[in-house]
């Protein structure tokens, strides 16, 4: 059996740009696991969720092809925090599955497993080597999901209520991104963290 990999678990608030900074480490060539992507397929047209969701929460939620309409199952998710809680206990298993999946078959000198909800979810803490929080102002955040979701501010702050706040992320934290600025600021913090993380997978 091949060795565990050297996983860095990394989160941040809606907005606060782990994306960004798992495709800088992506492209320096960490291997990436992005547990929001995994979501996404399992509620594809064909996704592995989709009889379940459809039959916890009907018609209502499914789109004319087939796929999760998640603008009608962000609008009940975030109106009712037990709907969240259904939801959550049909999609968590699934994507801690596959992304255990992926992080064992992961060829590469380190993992970057990407959770929004690292620090707020079961046992997601406990599979990771180190913790990375990518950290922004809170208004970066509403000002960023706005223009990139056209969402109101309300409803940008009712998922991040819904969220670990800042403060408990950055307690959590081995390591802190500040993407508060530029790109470019952003890139410079990944490198240097790229290069801890390859001598401390080497180490191990």
């Amino acid at each position: 059996m091949s060795p565990a990999p050297f996983v860095v678990g990394l989160t941040g608030g809606i907005g606060s740009g782990k994306s960004a900074a798992a495709d800088r480490f992506a492209a320096l060539g960490a291997v990436v696991v992005d547990t929001d992507a995994i979501a996404h397929e399992l509620t594809a047209a064909a996704g592995a969720a989709m009889p379940a969701i459809r039959a916890a929460f009907g018609d209502a939620v499914v789109a004319a092809d087939g796929a999760l309409d998640r603008a009608a199952m962000r609008r009940l998710a975030f109106a009712d925090p037990r709907e969240r809680t259904r939801l959550e206990g049909i999609l968590h298993p699934l994507i801690r599955t596959e992304s255990a999946r992926q992080c064992m078959a992961a060829q590469g000198a380190y993992v970057v497993l990407v959770v929004p909800l690292l620090v707020e979810s079961g046992n997601w803490r406990e599979r990771c080597d180190r913790l990375c929080v990518v950290d922004c102002p809170e208004a970066v955040q509403i000002e960023r999901v706005r223009a990139r979701n056209g969402l109101s501010e309300a409803e940008v702050r009712a998922i991040m209520a819904a969220q670990a706040g800042r403060a408990e992320r950055l307690a959590c934290a081995d390591d802190v991104i500040d993407n508060g600025g530029t790109p470019a600021g952003l890139h410079a913090q990944v490198d240097a963290l790229h290069e801890r993380y390859l001598a401390l997978a080497r180490r191990r």
